[in-house]
């Protein structure tokens, strides 16, 4: 079958995105202002490439919501369906604020990290050891009993106990940047890209309070260690998740290596089943995400944040390359034989296409995981 010359269009003058579209042969759309439909491929903010709500698992207090809900509805089964241990103690600001001063008194020597529940790149992040360190927040005020907390603006925080032990290599925090693609939520099916990377801090980790408000120490946002003095242009911080996963298999040995890579793929599975029954599902859309997972210093995994653009700004020629066969793969999902597929077409995808395997179909599952006891599926995999 000859692959049609499709046309293009998008928001975004990205590489990684703009030369996959030519090596396809695809044309850029010519449309004038009133010809709004010249396009078949729209990479946009909104269209093809989102869910309209994309944001209820992709906006910090939006995704503890959920996940919080989702935990209630699933302690009421009977049988145990998911396991929720992978988000830190968490509260949003500012309605859960008096639930937070609580824990903060049941645990005066906890860490909390401080996140604006809307900004991505490590705007805005602070750690905080005393309440009085929220004034940091601009023009909130904090009464003198710690009763009452006053955002000048309307925008929400998360506040999450922060994890002091994360696993270190060669002394330096990172966390994994990973990539799943969802192209449907009802039924849901779920891909997971085999490559990815670690983002490294600059600095030696250290529990040092002196050094709380250096985040080149604690944020891995390659928008905040690129700043460094330590900065290596030559591999921008990032290390691939295939090198990460032979350390920690030569470390720690398979069996380890094998548990924290099911823990993480139920971190995946399970945050998106707690936004199932919310998103408005499109059969024109996809979405592809960016998970941040830390590692501790036992190997469990935590969930950081889930971000719906995941950066495609490339920082090296290994991660361009990363990013344009990612890019290149996600079409290969999303218009098999650059064709829009039909519902006959999409059931008789194959579970592996380029670098992308498929984690998990509702529609394989005879339980859909309402009733079966959580393991390790094989059908995910």
């Amino acid at each position: 079958m000859q692959n049609k010359k499709l046309k293009w269009k998008s928001d975004f003058e990205k590489s990684v995105i703009i030369e996959n579209f030519v090596n396809r042969g695809w044309i850029k759309s010519q449309e004038k202002e009133e010809e709004q439909t010249d396009w078949n491929v729209y990479w946009a903010t909104q269209i093809i490439n989102h869910f309209p709500n994309h944001y209820e698992l992709t906006r910090k207090d939006c995704m503890v919501k959920n996940l919080k809900r989702f935990k209630r509805e699933q302690d009421k089964e009977v049988l145990e369906t998911f396991n929720f241990d992978f988000l830190p103690t968490t509260y949003i600001f500012p309605g859960e604020y008096s639930l937070f001063v609580e824990e903060f008194h049941r645990n005066p020597n906890q860490t909390w990290i401080v996140k604006p529940a809307a900004r991505s790149q490590g705007k805005g992040i602070f750690l905080l050891r005393k309440i009085q360190q929220l004034k940091k927040i601009s023009g909130t005020t904090v009464t003198s009993n710690m009763t009452q907390l006053n955002l000048a603006s309307k925008e929400n925080y998360v506040v999450s106990r922060y994890i002091d032990n994360p696993l270190l290599i060669g002394g330096k925090k990172f966390d994994l940047r990973m990539y799943v693609l969802v192209t449907n939520y009802k039924p849901l099916k779920v891909w997971i890209y085999n490559k990815g990377f670690g983002r490294f801090c600059n600095e030696q980790y250290t529990t040092d309070v002196a050094e709380i408000e250096n985040m080149f120490v604690h944020l891995t946002n390659v928008a905040i260690q690129q700043y460094s003095d330590k900065y290596s242009q030559k591999h921008g911080g990032k290390y691939s998740i295939d090198a990460l996963k032979l350390y920690v298999e030569s470390a720690y040995g398979t069996d380890a290596l094998n548990k924290m890579m099911d823990d993480i793929h139920n971190i995946m599975l399970t945050s998106l089943k707690s936004v199932q029954a919310v998103i408005q599902n499109d059969k024109h859309c996809f979405e592809m995400y960016g998970y941040d997972i830390l590692l501790d210093s036992n190997l469990k995994p935590w969930l950081i944040e889930i971000n719906a653009s995941p950066s495609l700004t490339t920082t090296t020629p290994v991660d361009k390359n990363l990013k344009m066969n990612l890019i290149n793969d996600v079409y290969n999902i999303v218009l098999p034989n650059d064709d829009f597929p039909d519902n006959d077409q999409k059931q008789q995808q194959p579970t592996k296409v380029g670098g992308f395997t498929l984690l998990y179909d509702e529609n394989l599952d005879p339980n859909n995981r309402k009733t079966q006891k959580r393991q390790s599926v094989k059908i995910w995999k």
